[in-house]
């Protein structure tokens, strides 16, 4: 039986503490982010800095810089910002398409050095063509994820080819490429087969039925137990 590459686990906090729960029960990447405030909500400065602080090296830690309007100035000031406050990866939703989604992928132009993550939303209908156009623009990754919290999760948006394809693709261009969007347990064996780098989670990691809920160490360590065994 060949053996599935090992697909590592995103872990989306909201605090330090959780942080370190997320940490502690097996998580391979922390990502901090603030549900309450969007798909893609910003933690504090002070609150980065501090799941940063805490994390000390120990796995590397992402930040969402928000739902932020697709204006070069508006994600680049914000992008700065979470690389001053420790980020090791920045992630920026593309909430736009057209002419606007154009000028934000030369973004990494405008920040040298930096590791920016391209968000793509499954429910917005995304171009792969897309895809193939940051790595060139100095994009580090890609992530597809879902804009709509309550509308299902990406296996609903997408079907397994189109999934597919998009893996291929951003393999293919050099990306590091995540999965993310309402994912359950469920998912990780489907997902993991197509050999993303990362499957992102938030909602199935909370104590409770809601993404703002507190982080349950025993949850991550469910799903962690998942996509080990997913791996064979």
């Amino acid at each position: 039986m060949t053996r599935v590459p090992r697909v590592r686990m995103l872990a989306s906090v909201r605090s330090a503490e959780e942080a370190l729960f997320a940490l502690n029960a097996g998580a391979d990447l922390i990502d901090a982010k603030e549900p309450s405030t969007g798909t893609l909500g910003a933690v504090q400065s002070a609150t980065l800095r501090e799941i940063v602080a805490d994390v000390a090296r120990r796995r590397p830690v992402s930040a969402a810089v928000g739902d932020l309007p697709m204006r070069v100035d508006v994600v680049r000031q914000a992008a700065r910002r979470a690389l001053q406050d420790g980020a090791d990866f920045v992630k920026v939703g593309f909430f736009e398409g057209g002419t606007t989604a154009q000028e934000v992928v030369g973004l990494p132009g405008e920040l040298p050095g930096a590791a920016l993550i391209a968000v793509l939303f499954a429910d917005r209908a995304p171009s792969l063509e897309t895809v193939e156009r940051l790595a060139p623009a100095g994009w580090h990754g890609v992530m597809l994820d879902t804009e709509r919290k309550n509308g299902g999760g990406l296996r609903d948006w997408t079907d397994e080819a189109w999934l597919q394809d998009f893996v291929r693709r951003a393999r293919g261009a050099g990306l590091l490429v995540g999965l993310a969007g309402s994912l359950c347990e469920a998912d990780i064996g489907p997902l993991v087969r197509l050999e993303p780098d990362y499957l992102g989670f938030r909602g199935a990691l909370c104590a409770g039925s809601l993404r703002v809920d507190c982080l349950d160490p025993a949850r991550v360590r469910a799903v962690r137990a998942e996509l080990d065994r997913a791996a064979g």
